[in-house]
């Protein structure tokens, strides 16, 4: 199917649905105004909003489900009866033939059903937007779920990504916004993830790891991967016993904290973002179920971890401090944190910028912490991006995402939810934890191997740099001797300073596990040891 072939079928399910319905036609623009004249045209119908948006998503495949998916999860920003239709799509979806299921299982593990399995339920027990799931019982009487990828769509996907690719880039040669926006970038990092997210092999790990990750915790329940049964075209795990996040009513029943629940599920998020830096980044109440046995610790089991977020260090760091500061309402430390993490120019006017998000956010910060939405802060300040040539972060795309999914969920759980309450002690934490001594000797302890092989190399490229540094800026001005003396002042201050320190952190190190390691000294003491004393050899 072409592009153009797509597209006059998103815009037949537009029409058939009347979806026009949900648009305020009066505040769109003249021109636009006249493509919704042939919609007069078409009956109109008696069936609910809420109903027609989810049916027209539905009909047109995976990438517009998720978008249901997301939709549904905000109450806040979407109208409840329409949040209630929504809420279908996250685990059920129509399901495909059972016969192709079978077929799909037997070529994938090359023998037959019944010689795989004790026992083969026919029936699907979820059916999803990309992916659906049977009950089984594995020959050693283990029960398990079996997941593979629907038939054919990865056809579908690719016309709808070079759909919305095309799109992209006539919205980025035709519009103001469209190059800040980065649209053709987003479009291609969703269609990397899109289609990792069909390869089971590799949700398959993404779930050992994140189960690994929460292993002694109470918090979090990821389950166990079968890997004689799976690779790229299957997945089989231990199948779950417990209650949908969704089933208001059950866990009302088994008397469960509401208030626990919903706070442990922002501590989860914030300690995958920044304590491991691997977060799962698909975490709609479909992929979510709930264990009651303790209802005044209720305990989150994921499923469904095909698509895994991470972030880089410095992204990690000037989030948290961007965070802490828009909650402290210090807007210029905002501003001047979206210079120095480079999502905005470095020639910004800070003044004006600070300005602009007091502006933004005061009017926010005036309402009680509970009642603030992070989604409406997000919104809120891309308002200002025109202005201030604000960039859409591809790699943070990902991470709000699935705080908007998180926050929609904590506030259906829980309304008075404060969000803040609950991430602002840890942000502050993680800040403290990161400046520490034992951190910085984890990261020496962790790159250390590397930086000894590269040491012969460091001390050229360092006489190197401020030989050049020299030479420009003797070039551009009278050189004042605070720079003339720069290469002798580095240098003193790797030789008197830092070396010493990195023998003193070898030494220690080696002292603490002496007992440990049967009177022979660490590896990693010696690698410090060394990295040290040729820094205080440097001349």
């Amino acid at each position: 199917m072409s592009k153009i072939s797509r597209l006059a079928t998103i815009i037949r399910v537009f029409v058939r649905y009347r979806l026009d319905t949900f648009v305020e036609k009066e505040k769109l623009p003249r021109s636009l105004r006249l493509l919704f004249v042939v919609t007069k045209f078409f009956p109109n119908t008696s069936k609910p909003r809420g109903e027609r948006l989810r049916a027209a998503l539905e009909n047109l495949g995976p990438i517009f489900v998720k978008l249901g998916q997301l939709l549904s999860t905000r109450p806040d920003l979407i109208p409840s009866d329409i949040c209630s239709e929504l809420s279908h799509l996250q685990d059920n979806v129509a399901p495909f033939n059972n016969e192709q299921f079978v077929t799909i299982v037997e070529e994938a593990l090359n023998k037959s059903i019944d010689d795989l399995f004790q026992e083969f339920n026919h029936e699907p027990l979820a059916s999803a937007s990309v992916a659906q799931v049977h009950s089984a019982v594995l020959p050693d009487g283990q029960k398990v779920v079996v997941k593979v990828i629907r038939p054919d769509i990865k056809n579908i996907i690719e016309q709808d990504i070079q759909l919305m690719l095309s799109i992209a880039t006539w919205l980025e040669k035709n519009t103001i916004d469209g190059p800040r926006m980065r649209l053709i970038e987003v479009v291609n990092n969703y269609r990397v993830t899109i289609f990792d997210e069909l390869n089971l092999q590799r949700e398959a790990s993404n779930a050992s790891i994140l189960r690994r990750n929460f292993e002694k915790s109470s918090m979090l329940y990821v389950p166990d991967i079968h890997w004689a049964y799976t690779n790229q075209n299957i997945m089989v795990a231990e199948q779950i016993y417990a209650t949908p996040v969704t089933d208001i009513g059950a866990l009302q029943q088994h008397n469960v904290d509401f208030k626990v629940l919903a706070e442990r599920g922002v501590e989860i998020f914030f300690t995958q973002v920044f304590e491991h830096n691997f977060f799962h980044a698909d975490m709609h109440p479909g992929n979510i179920f709930v264990d009651c046995s303790n209802p005044k610790e209720p305990k989150y089991l994921a499923i469904d971890c095909a698509i895994i977020g991470t972030l880089t260090d410095a992204d990690q760091y000037y989030l948290a401090r961007n965070l802490l500061a828009i909650f402290r309402r210090d807007y210029r430390q905002v501003a001047e944190l979206h210079v120095l993490s480079g999502w905005v120019p470095e020639d910004t006017n800070i003044g004006e910028f600070t300005s602009a998000i007091r502006s933004v956010c005061e009017p926010i910060f005036g309402r009680p912490l509970r009642d603030i939405s992070f989604g409406y802060i997000l919104v809120s300040l891309f308002q200002t991006a025109r202005r201030f040539d604000m960039e859409v972060q591809p790699s943070l795309v990902l991470l709000q995402k699935t705080l908007l999914n998180i926050e929609g969920l904590g506030r259906q759980l829980y309304p008075d939810l404060d969000l803040w309450d609950t991430a602002h002690p840890f942000l502050e934490r993680w800040l403290k934890e990161r400046f520490k001594p034992k951190a910085f000797i984890e990261k020496l302890k962790r790159h250390g191997p590397e930086w000894l092989e590269q040491l012969p190399q460091m001390p050229q490229l360092i006489f190197q740099g401020l030989e050049n540094l020299q030479a420009n800026t003797q070039k551009s001005v009278a050189t004042p001797p605070s720079v003339l003396n720069r290469s002798v002042s580095v240098k003193k201050i790797i030789r008197d300073w830092i070396g010493p320190a990195l023998i003193g952190v070898g030494l220690g190190l080696g002292l603490s596990n002496w007992s440990e390691t049967a009177n022979n000294i660490p590896e990693n003491s010696l690698i410090f040891v060394m990295i040290g004393l040729m820094m205080m050899l440097l001349k």
